[in-house]
């Protein structure tokens, strides 16, 4: 037999699905609000205040399984917002909010900003505890995931690198299809060597044949030897040895001889099959 719910409990889930994606804090105040208007707008607004403060949202993750947390000999413990502050057990049992068994489908995006001036873009997994250090993390609620990616994409070209790096992970985390092509774009096109070979390497987490071929394009066409040594790492970290039949090949064919002594040193890192006959085709022909 089917089951309806009834319009109280309708109103009951929905409401525990909105606090699963707000996070459990301690030290801290949150402040829920659902986003009226464009994100990067609010953004704005609320860090335009003098107070140092969190801004955060929930957006779905692109790997559920993954953990974005602090870990002490195996055991989870409260992670401190705050620059400088260093991770504790302590306060993980008093945070508020409810507790997951799971790290949940969604992930969480925070910016703290102060004076006006975003200064860190942290990450964390839905079921991770968060010491706001004092602070108030402002919660906006029914973020679009593009609009998310749209906001870091804005951030991962910044001349504080520190922020640069983060927006670009926080990008490849999401499950949102507009992820994978700001990552291409920015490792084809960005200005910066060093932000293109970070998009590179978050491309490797993605793998699939867009990002797949973004990387083996880099190795050829990418105009900086550091950048194209970041794409044959890159090509290691493809799951599943996925990239070493590409490695043997810019080995085995390409001209630089950088690009081509960091693909032989990947595959003896590798401990492949594949890697190991390839080396002994070469020694032994």
């Amino acid at each position: 037999m089917i089951r309806l719910l009834t319009p109280v409990a309708l109103v009951f889930c929905i409401a525990a699905a909105a606090l699963g994606q707000q996070p459990r804090v301690v030290n801290g105040n949150v402040q829920p609000q659902a986003l009226s208007g464009a994100l990067d707008r609010a953004i704005r607004d609320r860090a335009s205040s003098s107070e140092a403060m969190w801004i955060g949202y929930a957006v779905p993750a692109a790997n559920p399984d993954s953990q974005m947390c602090c870990w002490s000999d195996g055991a989870n413990v409260t992670c401190n917002l705050e620059p400088g502050a260093t991770a504790s057990a302590a306060g993980a049992a008093g945070a508020t909010g409810p507790v997951r068994l799971d790290s949940g489908d969604m992930f969480f995006v925070l910016f703290r900003s102060e004076k006006g001036q975003i200064t860190r873009i942290r990450t964390f997994s839905e079921d991770c505890p968060l010491d706001a250090g004092g602070r108030t993390i402002h919660w906006l609620t029914g973020v679009n995931a593009g609009d998310s990616v749209s906001l870091l994409s804005a951030h991962a070209t910044s001349s504080i690198r520190r922020i640069a790096d983060a927006a670009l992970a926080a990008i490849s985390m999401h499950a949102d299809a507009s992820a994978l092509d700001a990552l291409v774009s920015f490792a084809r096109s960005a200005s910066s060597t060093h932000v293109r070979g970070q998009a590179l390497f978050w491309l490797s987490q993605r793998a699939g044949q867009k990002a797949v071929g973004t990387i083996a394009e880099a190795i050829e066409k990418d105009p900086e030897t550091d950048v194209k040594r970041r794409a044959v790492f890159a090509l290691s970290q493809l799951p599943k040895g996925e990239g070493v039949p590409l490695l043997i090949n810019v080995a085995r064919t390409n001209p630089n001889p950088v690009v081509k002594k960091q693909a032989i040193f990947w595959l003896g890192q590798s401990k492949d099959a594949r890697a190991l006959k390839f080396f002994e085709e070469i020694l032994f022909k």
